[in-house]
């Protein structure tokens, strides 16, 4: 059975609107998540900027889950 990724619908490598759609997030809000580092930042082929499916998938199961507090330490217990 395929996969809802495996759909030509998403391609390997996104323009900045598709990618923003693919992984769930406008594109402003996509624009922000790259320059914080959440999201990848583009690969270049002459003037086209594309992202890749499968670093937008690492970046998003990077991002911390609900009830994982990421300001939290586990040395702040420590000593």
């Amino acid at each position: 059975m395929a996969r809802a990724t495996d759909s030509p619908r998403w391609p390997f490598g996104m323009c900045r609107e598709v990618a923003a759609e693919y992984v769930g997030f406008s594109a402003g809000h996509f624009d922000k998540m790259v320059a914080a580092g959440r999201m990848p930042k583009p690969r270049r082929e002459g003037s086209r900027l594309v992202w890749l499916q499968d670093e937008l998938q690492a970046a998003l199961r990077a991002l911390p889950r609900e009830e994982e507090d990421d300001r939290a330490n586990e040395w702040d217990d420590a000593a």
